[in-house]
């Protein structure tokens, strides 16, 4: 009897208790009728009625009809597919309308985010690491390539890529990111193998991206990928691990070679202006003395013609003139003693000074 009567107590529809509703049985009148004013309000309107129902078909119409709007955001491109099968129509950023589900289906994937794949290694990200670590790992079945020369060359490479038409992108291929790869490769080995490993490792890197993106993109453009090839990134290029001492020496080697190879010419840019300059001048100089040569030839030819001339007029005279030239020529120099040989200088004795004929060569 205790417990019942303790139950009473916190009963919520009697007095006395705690009642949510107020007190006592007054809270239970004022519930009742709260419920019976709700049926009578309620009760007016039929569901089942020919109106209602007309009503209640149209508003899930046009909520229907509703789904059929979709947004394209500027960074988007939207995708149409009627009954699973894609239209052909890539829309633009925007609002759009189409065959509400299930009929239609849309998709709006992003298209101006930059995607990269790695070829000849995998980076920290993609090996689970942190994006702080260095680790990486060499992929030897993707990065080691046959060069034009008959080398081994270890290339590692990034492709960056977007999308250019998000419905080709993803009805045309089927595996797109394996499908680039593939492609980059391929198009790799074939520029690599006509190719030097010398080029490849020296100036050879910007033609080599150059050439590999326009024949990866030409290859895409003609599957219609719908895919964009932002750019090729040459990572590295070396010789394979395993003989990279030996190709280090060879390169030392071709250094030391270049290196005297430039002292040579310099020293010989040098020397062969100089030798030249040398040249013009003995040139110049030989020049001179051949007209200055030639000039007194031509005067001793024009003096001998002259003097044959004037002697053809006057013999006597002339005979004259060049004797008298000729001794003066002779006797005008050294010291002289002239005898006469008429007779008036006999019992001179000839005196021959030895003695400073030899004293005076002695000197000179």
């Amino acid at each position: 009897m205790n417990v019942n009567k303790n139950n009473n107590d916190n009963n919520p529809w009697e007095s006395g208790g705690n009642n949510p509703w107020g007190g006592g049985s007054s809270g239970n009148k004022d519930l009742e009728d709260s419920i019976k004013k709700a049926k009578e309000k309620f009760g007016k309107f039929k569901i089942g009625g020919p109106r209602n129902i007309s009503i209640l078909i149209v508003v899930a119409l046009i909520i229907w009809l509703a789904t059929g709007f979709y947004r394209v955001e500027p960074d988007e491109q939207g995708i149409e597919l009627l009954f699973g099968k894609w239209n052909q129509v890539t829309t633009e950023p925007g609002l759009h309308y189409f065959f509400p589900t299930p009929f239609g289906k849309t998709m709006t994937p992003k298209v101006e985010s930059i995607r990269k794949i790695n070829v000849g290694y995998r980076s920290a990200s993609e090996l689970g690491f942190t994006s702080n670590s260095n680790a990486e790992r060499n992929i030897l079945e993707e990065s080691l390539m046959l060069t034009g020369d008959q080398n081994i060359s270890d290339v590692h490479f990034t492709v960056l890529y977007k999308i250019k038409d998000a419905g080709k992108f993803l009805f045309k291929l089927r595996n797109p990111e394996t499908t680039v790869k593939d492609m980059s490769e391929s198009v790799m080995r074939e520029v690599v193998g006509q190719r030097d490993l010398q080029f490849l490792l020296t100036g050879g890197r910007q033609e080599v991206e150059q050439v590999v993106r326009a024949d990866l993109q030409d290859i895409l453009d003609e599957y219609e990928s719908g895919i964009l090839v932002q750019s090729i990134q040459l990572q590295s290029v070396n010789p394979p691990a395993l003989v990279i001492d030996a190709f280090d020496e060879v390169q030392r080697a071709r250094q030391d070679k270049e290196k005297l190879v430039n002292e040579a010419n310099s020293y010989m840019n040098k020397i062969v202006p100089n030798a030249r300059g040398d040249a013009a001048k003995l040139v110049q100089e030989a020049t001179a003395y051949k007209e200055q040569v030639i000039k007194q030839a031509e005067g001793v030819a024009q003096n001998f013609i002259d003097v044959y001339n004037s002697y053809k007029e006057t013999k006597y005279v002339t005979r004259q003139r060049i004797y008298l030239e000729t001794l003066t020529e002779v006797l005008e120099g050294p010291n002289k003693i002239i005898l006469d040989s008429t007779g008036e200088g006999q019992g001179v004795v000839p005196y021959l000074p030895i003695n400073e004929l030899i004293k005076n060569k002695v000197n000179n």
